[in-house]
């Protein structure tokens, strides 16, 4: 059976003549008004419902339907500039909505998934995005702003993450390398309260879906599937392996292995000890005991004098010790065997939430140049041309010196030139410096 003849079996409402809203709306009503409907609704062949009845508002959703064409002008064609990346599911291209392409949606940023036909995950994924995150609601959950669903096209689109994901913020650079006015700024680690955070968050996101009436159970939390905004708050995204948890007195779930390797549940410890120590969860490039790393950094967990071992070096002692002994001590829970030692994801919040009033952090400033406003290239090569005159003077001065017969610089020491105007030399807090560079942005970062 071809994928076509699939999806027209699974979800009519893609190639069938679609009913009226106020026909539609009546009949999803009459059986669904006060539950949320579940992947089972739509899959199950007994079921008269389609993909096109959780696009409606009796169940309090505003997904939109958008036509192949429309996306198309979005995102310029799929454009090679406006490529983000790609996962599983398919290729993701950023795009912009204006009122002139869907009149009553905000003009925005968003980003376009499209599924990969050829891809390890197919129409069953992206029904599953459409069922769950087309329901749920949560500021930590990325948002769906609506679908395609054209032929075999199946396309999603979501709320533009200005940062990513937080494996690249972990791993590539805090602040990705970009020019402004020529200059390019340095990557640094992420701050110690800016990974707190980023817990907190997840971790509410995970324990609004376990508190559903009708739980979410996620299955493929990650580093890679938490993206950050642009003040870092942190959402979960990729429902495309979540399934619908136990209810009641039913307690079975399914153990089928799902996810990636290396995040095997309990995955929360495991993305929380990517937190405290900048390390990849599988790192082939390192001795053979630290290539996995939950199974190098668990017994560490458990010695406080130890901690020292397995934070991040790059945070170069700027953290709350208290703080890390307390998610240290955490994150060997969560990454227990036997699951009735874990605790629960409501219990892992209220752990994490008052490390982010911990007042124990060293106070260890940093100095960074930033370019002064109102550069230009004439400006610059004024400079350039003074300061090599000022580099000649210098020369002749040394010249006339030896000639008199100054005593000379002793051998060793070195001169701190002076900074040229252009730029001024300034101390920043990390909130600071998140303020200064945020303000810069011309653009949302990839």
């Amino acid at each position: 059976m071809g994928l076509k003849t699939t999806l027209r079996t699974i979800l009519p409402s893609c190639f069938m003549a679609k009913e009226t809203p106020r026909e539609l709306k009546s009949r999803v009503s009459e059986q669904y008004s006060s539950k949320r409907l579940s992947l089972s609704d739509l899959t199950n062949p007994d079921s008269s419902l389609s993909i096109s009845d959780i696009s409606n508002s009796v169940i309090g959703t505003n997904l939109h339907v958008f036509t192949l064409q429309e996306l198309k002008l979005i995102t310029q064609n799929f454009s090679s500039s406006n490529y983000l990346g790609e996962g599983g599911f398919g290729p993701v291209h950023k795009g912009f909505i204006h009122d002139n392409i869907r009149p009553g949606l905000e003009a925005q940023p968003v980003a376009v998934k499209l599924l990969d036909l050829d891809g390890t995950q197919g129409h069953m994924e992206w029904l599953a995005e459409v069922i769950f995150l087309g329901q749920l609601k949560h500021p930590h959950l990325v948002k769906l702003i609506g679908y395609c669903c054209e032929d075999e096209h199946r396309l999603l689109v979501y709320e533009y993450m200005a940062r990513g994901n937080l494996e690249n913020q972990l791993y590539r650079s805090t602040f990705r390398p970009y020019l402004t006015n020529n200059l390019a700024w340095h990557s640094i680690p992420l701050p110690w309260l800016t990974r707190i955070k980023i817990a907190v968050e997840a971790a509410k996101g995970l324990a609004f879906l376990h508190g559903e009436e009708k739980p979410v159970i996620y299955r493929d939390f990650k580093s890679s599937n938490i993206l950050l905004d642009s003040d870092f708050t942190a959402k979960l995204s990729d429902f495309g392996l979540a399934m619908d948890g136990p209810e009641g007195d039913k307690t079975h779930i399914t153990t089928r292995v799902m996810g990636t390797q290396g995040y095997a549940a309990p995955d929360f410890g495991v993305v929380l000890l990517e937190l405290l120590t900048g390390r990849q969860v599988v790192d082939k490039s390192r001795p053979n005991r630290e290539k996995m790393l939950v199974e190098w950094a668990r017994p560490l967990l458990r010695d406080p004098h130890k901690l020292d071992r397995i934070i991040d070096p790059r945070l170069d002692g700027q953290y709350s010790r208290e703080g890390a002994k307390k998610a240290a001590a955490l994150a060997y829970q969560c990454l227990s065997h036997r699951s009735k030692f874990r605790p629960t994801m409501s219990n892992v919040v209220k752990t994490l939430v008052p490390l982010l009033d911990m007042d124990d952090i060293p106070v260890g400033p940093f100095v960074y140049i930033v370019r002064t406003e109102g550069e230009n290239e004439k400006g610059e090569g004024k400079k350039a041309e003074n300061n090599n005159k000022n580099e000649n003077k210098g020369k002749e001065l040394k010249r006339e010196k030896k000639a008199q017969g100054l005593p000379r610089r002793p051998k060793g020491h070195r001169h701190r030139r002076r900074l040229s105007s252009s730029y001024s030399r300034a101390v920043y807090s990390d909130t600071a410096l998140y303020r200064t560079i945020n303000s810069d942005l011309d653009s949302p970062m990839i």
